[in-house]
């Protein structure tokens, strides 16, 4: 664990600088796969500019009202970009939402958005996740492996590289895909079955999960809904019955 750097007398806390980082990379990756698959690359990365700045506020200032007596005093602490605490779900579902209606708005096609959009957003949840290993706001279970880490004085399973490698694989069946896909889509549910299936495994190792009743993981919930959803779509041909380029996301 690495929580925080020193460059003379500024101390920086390594989460902050690797989610600042992700975002950089994820609008560089837009920008990159838009090309690729000859969209309209301007569009493409404003849609992931508006959705990665909305996610990113609407997860700070979620954290910041759930914790709201740890601010009151220090409202400037609000607005520094190397503070932590962010609310992820906040995030994902204030982005997703933002891209939605601005997709809607220019008109862009669903299914060849969502496979420009894919590799970006894999990059996105692993610098949450290599931020998570850093800071150590995550840790699995115990585990006596020659690839644990030590954590608190025990040594742990280090899910959050689990979930980097889960990232990768996902990222890879992207790639792997995108020379063959046979509808727009495709690339899109691909990854999203990759990554959704190493998160429904990885999540059984970590110490922290949220639960619900019962005890049931939640990510794992979602991760197994996801992974079925997807390969529905898969079998389906997603918009099989629609043209690509007139599958948009008014629809």
């Amino acid at each position: 664990m690495l929580p925080s750097i020193s460059i003379g007398p500024l101390v920086l806390p390594t989460a902050s600088l690797v989610t600042i980082l992700g975002i950089w990379l994820a609008l560089a990756t837009t920008e990159k796969t838009a090309a690729h698959l000859r969209l309209d690359v301007p569009f493409t990365y404003n849609l992931a500019t508006v959705a990665l700045a909305s996610g990113f506020i609407a997860s700070r200032l979620a954290f910041v009202v759930a914790h709201w007596s740890a601010y009151r005093q220090n409202l400037l602490g609000i607005i520094w970009p190397l503070t932590g605490g962010y609310d992820l779900w906040a995030g994902l579902i204030a982005g997703f939402a933002v891209a939605f209606f601005y997709g809607r708005a220019r008109q862009l096609p669903l299914g060849a958005t969502l496979d420009a959009l894919a590799p970006a957003i894999l990059v996105g949840l692993m610098a949450v996740s290599l931020a998570d290993f850093l800071g150590g706001p995550g840790y699995g279970v115990e585990a006596d492996i020659p690839w644990s880490i030590s954590l608190f004085g025990i040594k742990r399973h280090p899910v959050q590289l689990y979930e980097l490698i889960a990232g990768i694989a996902a990222l890879l069946s992207w790639l792997a895909s995108s020379h063959g896909r046979s509808f727009s889509g495709h690339l899109f549910l691909t990854s999203a079955a990759v990554y959704s299936s190493g998160r429904l495994f990885v999540d059984a190792y970590r110490a922290n999960a949220a639960l619900i009743a019962n005890g049931y993981h939640i990510v794992q919930i979602l991760s197994l809904a996801a992974l079925l959803g997807a390969l529905f779509l898969l079998m389906r041909g997603f918009t099989s019955s629609v043209s690509p380029e007139s599958a948009n996301i008014s629809e």
